[in-house]
């Protein structure tokens, strides 16, 4: 099992995520509000796009959904927890963010594409 802290406008979640056998994941309990906002970190699993990503951290979907919007462009700067682009899950507006300090790489995705969870989104270089 894992746990995660998940920024979802604006509101903070943990999130407890157990992988099951297929090495997916799958959502072991309901989101639960939190004290204090943080960023969320990236999720798991890989599924290259467009340019295979060329940095050597790798930015990845954690549900399926749409690009909703790209923040930030290959050579931007960026710190942790700064918004790279936002994904329409479920008819909600979420946050992919940067996992640690360091500069965009690769987008590997446009605005509209639909994403599979674990995709990869972006990379960055720390």
């Amino acid at each position: 099992m894992k746990s995660y802290t998940i920024t979802v406008n604006g509101n903070v979640y943990d999130v407890t995520v157990e992988e099951n056998g297929a090495g997916g994941a799958a959502p072991a309990a309901a989101p639960v509000r939190a004290a204090a906002p943080a960023a969320a970190p990236a999720a798991p699993a890989a599924a290259p796009a467009s340019s295979g990503g060329a940095g050597n951290v790798k930015i990845e979907a954690g549900a399926a959904g749409k690009v909703f919007s790209v923040d930030k462009k290959s050579g931007d700067a960026v710190k942790r927890g700064d918004t790279i682009l936002v994904l329409e899950v479920m008819k909600m507006e979420t946050p992919v963010v940067a996992p640690e300090d360091g500069t965009v790489a690769s987008i590997d995705v446009t605005v509209g594409q639909s994403v599979e969870a674990g995709a990869l989104l972006a990379t960055m270089n720390n």
